[in-house]
């Protein structure tokens, strides 16, 4: 339950975790009257890390409190605990306020701790009917049970992609040298790390390594397993492939494609290209080498390398940072990153058993005010008149904050609190304007270009493009993905679900590792031995419920 401070009194924190909200006194007739401004303090817990997070004590967050009398008192998952922190929770009837539970939703709704939202929101959030409108049925749980739980808040709304984040990434030292070659295929990027490792074996006295991968607990998803789907021309939908006519889902290792991009990768490691502790690093051992410089390639999203490269720009290092590229295996194959998966999907904020009624009310008008324009403009841009400044009816960041931003984020975000409460923040994504004509968020494309190096410029300049994101087939050349992202939708949660699904994990998460360090030799026997224990232990079953889990969601989604 949530702590309401009478006026001028202070206010207490649930025992429970993070952010939180809660109701206070007195009547709360959203419909007929403002929403209530007096104190109060809601815990709240978000499943992802937020290590610059200071307890609303930076800008953004006095500013909230200051708006709407919320304190949150937050917690956050660490690392790759997620599913253990909501465990607890579910084990002990304890749960905070608010939570962002991530992938764990379907475990909460099961124990029946979320609050149906739907009758919250259509009569205490107008801003948030007023973003969803069109989509309202994406937010649906499923097709046997339309509750509202949560309201995605990691995916933007109408959001337009203009740069790149992922792919195949070359240093843009790498590409000057070589005169800013073709990289399109696997093979060309190959070609281009060892041409250059063999004329520099070592950057600023250290050895240099060609390519690193980050295999650290649940990041083996995104440098390790993801880029075999983008490499052989699919789209990302979590561990799963799912086949865009008949909606059949398989563990994505399985189709014959992907054991060629593994066969690479071992290949790879086999000539002294990739790094041989990509398997055995953690974390903060592969952004270190990131930081040093001295690593030529990655097939990562920079938002998990961002900062590394945050300090090699500190450091003035610009021709050590990366440009990013659509690498596929061959040419016939095209990389999805851009394809369009709709409105209203993803991972959301939700409210939980724990609130009384009255306070449910009071927790869902202070999500609806974070999805108000001045909240969002707040959330992207900050302060006026500290960081940023309106010029002939333009929005506009000084250079001293972009300066902060780009080359010592960290303490940026933990002081401006830009950025921070997204988990809590339904919005518009890039490329939306407001009633003034300005961007919503400062990702556009005058921002992005203005903020480049001057060594990013030139290695566009060569390419023929303006951001990155110009080499990527765009969303135009894929049709819209009908059951949006399934890495987004509340998997089953029973157990002849959960167990063969963690079963397949261990098998994947041992045996593509020791695939790709083997001799070329040995590959394809614990290749397919891997295929082979993919088939037992119920994973079939498993697979075919995850199957109906996308008919029904394409059917839920198209109902008028």
């Amino acid at each position: 339950m949530a702590a309401v401070g009478c006026s001028g009194g202070n206010t207490a924190s649930n025992t429970n975790n993070a952010n939180g909200g809660a109701s206070a006194g007195g009547d709360n007739k959203a419909a007929e009257t403002a929403p209530s401004t007096e104190p109060v303090t809601f815990s709240f817990f978000g499943g992802d890390a937020s290590p610059n997070w200071n307890s609303m004590q930076d800008a953004v967050g006095k500013a909230i409190t200051e708006k709407t009398g919320v304190t949150l008192n937050a917690e956050f998952a660490v690392s790759g605990t997620d599913q253990q922190k909501v465990a607890l929770m579910i084990a002990s009837g304890d749960y905070p306020d608010i939570i962002f539970p991530k992938g764990e939703t379907s475990k909460l709704v099961e124990a029946g701790a979320m609050v149906d939202l739907t009758d919250l929101i259509d009569k205490h959030a107008p801003n948030i009917k007023k973003i969803y409108g069109p989509y309202m049925n994406r937010l649906k749980y499923s097709k046997d049970d339309p509750s509202i739980y949560t309201i995605p808040t990691n995916t933007m709304v109408d959001h337009t992609y203009f740069d790149a984040g992922g792919g195949f990434e070359l240093q843009l030292a790498v590409l000057k040298e070589l005169g800013y070659p073709e990289i399109r295929t696997v093979k060309d990027f190959e070609n281009a790390l060892r041409e250059y490792y063999e004329k520099n074996p070592t950057i600023d006295g250290q050895p240099t390594i060609p390519l690193t991968l980050n295999a650290d607990d649940w990041k083996i998803m995104i440098t390790v397993t993801n880029p075999a789907v983008y490499a052989t021309g699919g789209p990302d939908d979590g561990e799963f492939y799912i086949d865009p006519e008949t909606h059949e889902a398989k563990l994505h290792y399985k189709r014959p494609e992907e054991k060629e991009y593994f066969r690479w990768l071992n290949h790879m490691y086999n000539t002294g290209l990739l790094d041989k502790e990509s398997f055995t690093q953690k974390n903060d051992q592969y952004l270190a080498k990131i930081a040093s410089g001295r690593v030529l390639g990655l097939i990562d999203q920079n938002w998990d390398y961002q900062e590394a490269e945050n300090a090699l720009k500190g450091a003035g290092k610009h021709e050590r940072t990366y440009g990013h590229f659509p690498v596929t295996l061959t040419e016939e194959y095209k990389d999805h990153s851009f394809v369009d998966i709709g409105n209203g999907s993803g991972y959301g904020v939700g409210l939980t058993t724990s609130l009384s009624e009255e306070e449910q009310v009071r927790a869902i008008e202070f999500l609806d005010w974070m999805a108000s324009d001045e909240a969002q403009i707040l959330n992207n841009w900050g302060i006026e008149g500290t960081h940023y400044k309106v010029e002939n009816g333009k929005r506009v960041i000084p250079d001293d904050v972009q300066d902060r931003k780009t080359n010592d984020n960290a303490a940026f975000t933990k002081e401006s609190g830009i950025g921070l409460y997204a988990p809590l923040s339904v919005r518009y994504g890039d490329g939306v304007k407001d009633s003034t004509d300005n961007y919503y968020t400062t990702n556009y494309p005058e921002q992005i270009t203005a903020n480049y190096s001057e060594p990013m410029k030139e290695a566009l300049k060569a390419y023929n493009a303006t951001t990155w994101k110009d080499l990527f087939p765009g969303k135009d050349e894929f049709p819209v993905k009908a059951w949006g992202a399934a890495y987004n939708l509340p998997s089953p949660s029973t157990p002849d679900f959960t167990v063969p699904f963690q079963k397949s994990q261990d098998i994947v998460r041992k045996a593509i590792p020791a695939a790709i360090v083997a001799s070329p030799d040995q590959f394809d026997a614990i290749y397919d031995q891997m295929l082979t224990d993919l088939e037992g232990s119920n994973i079939p079953e498993m697979e075919a419920m995850y199957t109906q889990l996308i008919k029904d969601t394409v059917e839920a989604w198209s109902a008028k």
